[in-house]
């Protein structure tokens, strides 16, 4: 017997929109991918055009008084709705005055009047792996060898390194590549790969890496002596890298003096020989700020920057287009064309909202973040910024907790201190001894100054550092102490020791 029953059950989902899921999209982009995004728009919408004129305007470029609590400000003046009735009406799309006045429905200007007209440098970009393929190029390899040579080269890790066994080479090579080779044949163009610049490239671990390089300035100086370097590498470096100096002149039987010139050859070598700060090769990437900071008597403004941004309206040619077939008596052979153009221009003024609704989203964010830290865009110390995580901005501005985190984690802000993501000015908070809640970044901060100013011969353990911030007024536990130094890449004190 059958057992099966239909039942009925309710449940609610929250779906997004097409046009819901374009903004959040468009949210996510930097101002650069954002410029690239609206060409890709262009391309495929003939509906959507590029003014390639300014229009006269009024500059309403928005000011942050640095005076105003931020307590009353409307962070919501301008939203876009994206919903529209289903049956369809040639008013919609046309503006009552002529065609030549676009509505904001129909337009979107990113310019203000003062602004510079404004091009984005172009990059050529050299990667680390095409430095290598042209270095590599040069040696006087068979075919077979070549290959070899460049799948060492694809395989190497950010840092540089060679982490695939040579024997999984040889087998990636023979089902990937259909190359029968050997093991002796795969590490004798290592070898060579190995003689590549930056020295120490292609090595298998760090020791490896740093007797390259070690013999590499004794090829290039055949007078300098780096024969103790090379001992304490192959023979201790387990020691080396515990910092165990004591240990390694006992068993050598040298003095502090005779070790310390050894020990500073071999700190003075790249751990990480890809680099790009030391290799040496093309590999720049430029940062384009969504937002500008600057202090004027005393008063904090913030402007978004729109130069990347092109104007953009909905096609003149496409709107009488869709007025001639509305008018048309021949509705059946024109009912096809009709829809197409309208879903053109739809697809057209919902990008243009989503432009505007992004322009707005990012201003009110930052406009909150200014508000919130407005002590420290006025003085440029970091001890000034304020506990602030993403709910605080998103309660202000009346938004989900998800925008503002897309917004945070990809938007640079140019301020007179610097160029920062914004999510450099979020931080957790914690008590100190005078009841008042600071930012923990104004911890991390003394923390980098007391290590910076320890003594190098006897660097403080983390035990001490937690005395050092509780006399400052910091009660916080000696785990966290170990937590905040690892976030700002401070190593252990035993590491941080020098002779």
């Amino acid at each position: 017997m059958n057992n099966q029953r239909l039942t009925q059950t309710q449940r609610q989902e929250l779906k997004l929109s097409p046009q819901q899921i374009q903004l959040m999209k468009l949210l996510q982009l930097p101002i650069m991918e954002l410029e690239q995004r609206i060409k890709e728009e262009l391309e495929i919408n003939p509906a959507l055009e590029e003014s390639h004129e300014r229009d006269d305007y009024e500059d309403n470029e928005p000011t942050v008084d640095d005076n105003d609590d931020g307590e009353n400000d409307d962070y919501n003046d301008e939203e876009v709705n994206f919903n529209k009735d289903d049956e369809f009406d040639i008013n919609d799309y046309l503006p009552e005055e002529d065609l030549d006045d676009y509505s904001y429905k129909l337009q979107t200007n990113n310019y203000s009047s003062d602004d510079d007209p404004y091009e984005a440098p172009i990059v050529n970009e050299e990667t680390f792996q095409d430095y290598l393929n042209q270095q590599l190029a040069y040696h006087d390899l068979s075919d077979e060898q070549l290959q070899i040579g460049e799948y060492i080269i694809g395989n190497l890790d950010d840092n540089g390194y060679l982490n695939r066994p040579v024997p999984n080479i040889v087998d990636d090579l023979l089902f990937t590549m259909n190359l029968e080779t050997s093991e002796e044949e795969v590490e004798k163009v290592l070898h060579i790969v190995q003689q590549l610049d930056p020295p120490g490239i292609a090595a298998r671990n760090l020791q490896e890496c740093l007797l390259i390089q070690l013999q590499r300035l004794q090829e290039e100086n055949p007078f300098a002596d780096y024969k103790l370097s090379m001992i304490i590498l192959k023979d201790f470096f387990e020691e080396f890298t515990r910092k165990h100096y004591d240990k390694i002149g006992k068993k050598l039987e040298v003095s502090n003096r005779e070790l310390k010139p050894a020990l500073d050859a071999i700190l003075k070598l790249n751990p990480k020989p890809a680099d790009a700060s030391t290799s040496g090769t093309k590999n720049i990437h430029y940062i384009t700020p969504d937002f500008f900071v600057s202090v004027r008597d005393g008063k904090v403004e913030l402007s978004l920057d729109g130069r990347n941004t092109p104007e953009l309206h909905v096609s003149r040619q496409y709107l009488k287009m869709l007025d001639e077939f509305s008018k048309s008596k021949d509705t059946r052979n024109m009912q096809e064309a009709a829809q197409f153009v309208r879903q053109k221009i739809d697809s057209a003024k919902w990008f243009i909202d989503a432009i505007n609704q992004r322009q707005n989203t990012l201003y009110i964010t930052m406009k909150a973040i200014v508000d919130i830290q407005k002590d420290y865009f006025l003085t440029g110390d970091e001890t000034q910024l304020k506990p602030m995580i993403l709910k605080d901005v998103a309660d202000k501005v009346g938004l989900d907790i998800s925008t503002i985190s897309r917004v945070a984690n990809s938007k640079y802000v140019q301020t007179p201190y610097g160029t920062f993501l914004l999510k450099f000015f979020f931080s957790e908070g914690i008590t100190n001894n005078e009841g008042e809640e600071v930012s923990t970044r104004e911890i991390k901060k003394i923390l980098k100054d007391s290590v910076e100013s320890e003594d190098k011969a006897n660097p403080m353990t983390d035990e001490q550092l937690m005395f050092v911030l509780k006399d400052k007024g910091y009660p916080i536990a000696r785990r966290t102490v170990a937590k905040y130094r690892e976030q700002l890449g401070i190593p252990v004190g035993r590491m941080r020791k020098k002779i």
